[in-house]
């Protein structure tokens, strides 16, 4: 089969990887000139003059990431080299917070929260009471159920050092209206997936290295076609038993790769000349996508300068005290995950203020909660439709628009929040079902 993939994001990608494996002719189109989608590389310059490679946002893995890192180590990108592993840490400056330890579950989250620091017993054992009684009920809940909804007894303490930074990091929703539902899928599988699902995994070299521009290799090798910097214009529905059209070339299959909004678009005009049978399945799809809300993240890069030892912080990763004028929940060392020294990211995840803003209270924080009253900014990326609102009881798209038309990516419909894992999901299952239909 001739299949066309419309996106070379992390989804896009990963449909292509499969449909390439299961003999199909694929060729991937991508507006940009770069491949990786919201998680990619870019350039911008060092308070030098000189060239610096930062990522659009800070993008962690976890080691329940299974797909994930499956196709990493297809396209051959040494997982070792690419990614810091470390257990679970979500460690403050003064030194409370949960760190876990490199045990099977649930060892690790029992001795993790019996040895966290800045809890009493009595919030440790609350907090040991809750997590088994979300595994006695099978990490489900009422579908309306709110985070917040299923967290509300627990101490304040508990909410504002764990809950909260959880949920955010996870769903980029705060808890109070994020979905109770999804944040239990994640915490099922990081935490009761297996040894070692619940690690963080830090990226060590940039975002185009991690996963994408192999995968585009990968493709380029196997015979696929990957074009860059060509948008699709239009997308034609087939009429009289023809192929589906991309911009006038015929295709046997075709799968939304874009973002939400895109696919919507070229949905809609497909719909506009669409036989009258499909017009309704098309703008139903079409409705659906562009009902979706959206949460920012903000990124500011800021230097420093370090110390001899070559580190401003402890650990790679901190967790951060965050309020409305306070915004970044995480900070990273990227010189301790092969970028320069004195480099730090600071994440403001569900991020509401404008850049210049935003920057300037990342910098207080750094002074107040860190000490580092020299930082100079260095670039603030703004991620305004970094991902959807993980809402309770949200209807997102389905993967199946019609039949020989699929839509990939972290919006569409599944049981986790936008991440990456579920970007690659949704192109693995998206080109399962392009398999599919061959027989």
């Amino acid at each position: 089969m001739n299949v066309a993939i419309i996106g070379a994001g992390w989804a896009g990608l990963a449909a292509a990887i499969a449909a390439t494996q299961a003999g199909h002719q694929t060729t991937v189109f991508e507006a940009a000139r770069s491949v990786g989608g919201r998680a990619r590389a870019l350039t911008a310059p060092h308070a030098d003059g000189t060239p610096l490679v930062l990522d659009n946002g800070q993008h962690i893995l976890i080691g329940a990431y299974t797909e994930s890192l499956r196709l990493m180590r297809l396209v051959g990108v040494d997982i070792a080299a690419a990614l810091l592993r470390q257990p679970l840490v979500l460690r403050f400056p003064d030194g409370s917070g949960l760190q876990l330890p490199d045990l099977p579950p649930p060892w690790d989250a029992l001795l993790g929260i019996v040895r966290a620091r800045g809890w009493s017993w009595r919030e440790r054992i609350a907090l040991l009471r809750t997590a088994h009684a979300w595994q006695r009920a099978g990490f489900t809940c009422a579908p309306h159920d709110t985070v917040a909804t299923l967290c509300g007894h627990l101490p304040q303490r508990l909410l504002d050092g764990f809950v909260d930074p959880l949920c955010v990091a996870a769903l980029n929703t705060p808890a109070h209206a994020a979905s109770g539902q999804v944040f239990l899928r994640v915490l099922q599988d990081s935490l009761f997936s297996g040894r070692g699902g619940s690690h963080l995994l830090l990226p060590r070299v940039d975002l185009g290295t991690l996963f994408p521009e192999a995968a585009a290799a990968w493709l380029v090798r196997q015979g696929a076609l990957v074009r860059t910097g060509e948008r699709v214009q239009a997308l034609t529905p087939p009429t009289d038993g023809q192929a589906w059209r991309v911009d006038g070339t015929a295709f046997d299959a075709v799968v939304l790769a874009t973002s939400s909004t895109e696919a919507a678009r070229l949905v809609s005009h497909s719909a506009q000349t669409a036989p009258y049978s499909m017009t309704v399945a098309l703008c139903d799809w079409a409705a659906s996508a562009q009902a979706l809300r959206f949460r920012a993240i903000s990124t500011v890069y800021a230097q420093g300068t370090p110390p001899a030892q070559g580190r401003l912080l402890p650990e790679p990763m901190m967790a951060l005290h965050s309020s409305a004028e306070q915004p970044a929940q995480f900070v990273f060392d990227r010189g301790q995950l092969g970028g320069p020294p004195g480099l730090l990211a600071f994440v403001a995840s569900d991020s509401q203020g404008e850049r210049t803003q935003t920057a300037q209270q990342v910098l207080q924080q750094a002074r107040t909660q860190l000490g580092l009253p020299d930082l100079q900014v260095v670039q603030t990326v703004v991620e305004k439709r970094a991902t959807f609102a993980c809402t309770p009881s949200l209807r997102r798209p389905g993967n199946r628009v019609l039949s020989g038309l699929w839509a990939a990516g972290d919006y569409t419909e599944g049981p986790y929040p936008a991440t990456l894992e579920g970007a690659i999901r949704s192109g693995l299952h998206a080109a399962q079902q392009i398999t599919g239909l061959r027989h």
